[in-house]
């Protein structure tokens, strides 16, 4: 490996060709829970690519060709994999059907775009690279031409004073004659103006480099979050619908539903479907409607909302595979839990490294113990509050 390549892969850059294989990786990464029904499968795969699609007018196109190869990877080949996949209606069949047909023309032709910015961004970096590496030896043939001529002086520094006290040593000359002790002045100031001329030339200045077109780097744990923006009013707002259940004793959920918008993901929409609560659980039913509404106004699904009537903000270990489904479609989703009785409100993620894989691959149903250690989940960072409006649809029968 020559040194410019060992120099890449120190610094954790990859060529194209790797950045793709990244990104197809990590779209891999669909796990298919035989308790959780084919038709949810078929659900979160219209939203798939939606959200694709909000991802290709954004301008987001390796979120786009992600959640395509996603897609691709669900409904080719894993779907028939699940035990009740004989289950699914002709009518949603179809409907994949006809959506393959067009998503992977799209990831095919995304791919080599993406390909072709990878590559451009490459050489770039690699011409960049290249002129960091003259840049860095001329500074260091400075030095060393630098570093000679300090010598160079010391030793002529040392032979002139070598030479005054030899002369005063060899030549006796009345005290009131001065040629001799001026001569010496004179030299020893020529010296040290010699030295402040030298100080002077050490001050080279390093031409600097654009390290901005370095290619970014995919990280497929999914750490790189863009932002979710929440309505300030949301918690409270929830709250309020979730009253009555709460002096019950029964939890409330609701579903957090939105759009992106120049790389942010805005929640707009609080829905709150027809359900059951518990103490401890909640229930939906009817998730038809909350489907209809989001198709009707193009709503992507951001994450969900649940109370704890009694109890801290944390997530169970139902609440853990409740969350994957959402986090396994998008990488940003958001657990927002609502502790009334401890005036809590905790903001939760999978932790991506760990916690998402070890729950998508758990098949344990119910209330179950999981290992603490290391963190199956952890509090979002990525959410953001805003003073914005908030649409409210209570879809619950009265």
């Amino acid at each position: 490996m020559d040194k410019t390549n060992q120099s890449l892969k120190e610094m954790g850059i990859i060529d194209p060709k790797n950045r793709i294989k990244a990104l197809t990786d990590h779209a891999s990464r669909v796990v298919i829970d035989p308790n959780i029904a084919p038709k949810r499968y078929y659900r979160t795969g219209v939203e798939m690519v939606r959200l694709a699609d909000m991802n290709m007018q954004d301008g987001s196109y390796e979120n786009a060709f992600t959640l395509y190869m996603k897609f691709i990877t669900l409904f080719v080949d894993k779907i028939r994999g699940h035990p009740q996949y004989n289950s699914v209606s002709a009518k949603d069949k179809a409907m994949n059907k006809d959506a393959l047909r067009i998503v992977i023309p799209k990831a095919e032709k995304l791919k080599k775009q993406l390909l072709e910015q990878y590559q451009a961004e490459f050489d770039k970096y690699l011409e960049d690279l290249k002129e960091r590496e003259r840049i860095e030896r001329e500074r260091l043939r400075q030095e060393e031409l630098q570093r000679q001529k300090e010598e160079e002086n010391k030793r002529n520094k040392m032979a002139a004073l070598a030479a005054v006290k030899a002369a005063k040593t060899a030549i006796t000359v009345p005290m009131e004659t001065k040629y001799l002790p001026s001569i010496a002045s004179k030299t020893v100031i020529n010296l040290a103006n010699d030295d402040k001329a030298l100080k002077t030339s050490k001050e080279i200045k390093t031409p600097t480099v654009d390290r901005s077109t370095k290619p970014s780097l995919l990280t497929s744990n999914g750490l790189s979050l863009r932002d979710i923006i929440l309505p300030t009013k949301l918690m409270h707002n929830f709250l309020t619908l979730a009253f009555n259940n709460t002096t019950s004793n029964k939890e409330t959920c609701g579903i957090l539903a939105g759009r992106l918008e120049r790389n942010k993901l805005m929640v707009t929409h609080l829905l709150i479907p027809e359900q059951t609560g518990t103490p401890d659980s909640c229930t939906t039913h009817n998730e038809e409607d909350i489907f209809d509404y989001q198709d009707q106004h193009n709503l992507i699904t951001l994450g969900w909302i649940h109370t704890h009537p009694t109890q801290t903000a944390f997530l169970s270990s139902v609440d853990l595979h409740t969350h994957c489904a959402y986090q396994l479609m998008m990488a940003e989703a958001i657990a927002i839990v609502c502790a009334p009785k401890y005036d809590e409100t905790g903001f939760f993620i999978l932790t991506p490294d760990y916690g998402l894989d070890f729950i998508a691959n758990c098949r344990e149903t119910g209330f179950h113990p999981h290992p603490t250690e290391p963190p199956l989940y952890t509090k979002a960072r990525h959410y953001k509050l805003d003073v914005m409006a908030l649409q409210v649809v209570d879809l619950r029968r009265k």
